[in-house]
């Protein structure tokens, strides 16, 4: 008898391409990962996975295996959660996913809110401003301040955000403001950079049409508060989420630049992944979060008289 939870690593193996990649998501050394795949192919006496020292692939046996596979799974999980959503209280273990900066000032906080009320829970929370991959990660829920792009996944939509450039009144002294887009590219731009960043192109709003430039400056960071931090200091300009450099813009410890052609709009959002029932704790989550992260963006906006839309 195969058990659910070999189906599982097995799947996450083929899905991940690696058992140490499967290994970090199931919580599992890469050699349990390997005797469990390996015990699975002699109860069926034929090879899943072809291996070698940079990927692994599915034979067309696995690929079978897997597509079977993947309805009994789905069979297993719509169980579950009618139970769930019949009236049992949110339990199991939840993984989220959220930038630093959001993480820090709203989803920690919420976290200890969600336990206090559904004990039976766990919560696994990861901060970075990397897009993690929520597939191969096995994130029940991601907070995200982009252009939405996972169309596997199902988008609760928080918001849509305006952005702003702005720079402190010091930085503004030693250097003109830029009275167009194409000035930046003589400017110090603060960017969020890491293996895979787009941050150091910039798109902005001209009119009806968009102009995207390859912005530079002698410093960046993955960490969008010390960019923040970097610009309040006068060290150049820097592209924020207007909600998130409010309070500083009210000081005048920052100053808008380009107002007329402000960068694009991104989406506040939770994605999750997209199943016909959701289970109770990921959806008592989204919701709770939801709330919280709205609230958050019309303290900031409050501070200069706007709304959320």
């Amino acid at each position: 008898m195969i058990s659910l939870e070999s189906i599982r690593i097995f799947m996450r193996s083929a899905e991940s391409g690696s058992f140490s990649a499967a290994g970090r998501s199931l919580r599992l050394s890469p050699s349990v990962i390997s005797y469990r795949i390996q015990t699975l192919e002699e109860h069926l006496g034929c090879l899943l996975l072809t291996r070698t020292t940079r990927r692994m692939s599915l034979t067309e046996a696995g690929r079978l295996f897997y597509d079977r596979c993947l309805d009994i799974t789905a069979a297993v999980e719509q169980a579950e959660k009618s139970v769930e959503q019949a009236g049992a209280a949110p339990r199991g273990a939840l993984k989220v996913t959220a930038p630093i900066g959001l993480g820090r000032r709203v989803i920690a906080p919420l976290v200890p809110h969600f336990r206090a009320r559904h004990g039976e829970t766990d919560v696994r929370l990861r901060l970075s401003e990397h897009l993690l991959d929520l597939v191969q990660e096995a994130v029940d829920v991601a907070v995200r301040l982009s252009q939405m792009r996972d169309s596997t996944f199902t988008l609760r939509k928080v918001a849509e955000i305006e952005r702003v450039l702005c720079a402190a009144p010091s930085y503004l002294d030693r250097n003109p403001a830029p009275a167009e887009p194409a000035d930046l590219l003589t400017h110090d731009c603060l960017l969020l950079r890491f293996p895979g960043s787009e941050q150091f192109r910039w798109t902005l709003v001209d009119g009806e049409e968009t102009v995207t430039l390859p912005v530079t400056g002698h410093i960046d960071s993955d960490d969008g508060d010390t960019l923040t931090d970097w610009a309040l200091s006068g060290e150049g300009i820097v592209l924020k989420p207007l909600f998130e450099v409010a309070s500083y813009l009210a000081e005048g410890r920052l100053v808008p630049v380009l107002e007329h052609t402000p960068p694009t709009t991104a989406t506040l959002g939770l994605l999750y992944p997209s199943r016909k029932m959701l289970s109770a704790r990921t959806k008592t989550f989204v919701d709770m979060a939801h709330e919280a992260l709205r609230a958050h963006v019309g303290e900031g906006l409050a501070l200069l008289g706007k709304r959320v839309a």
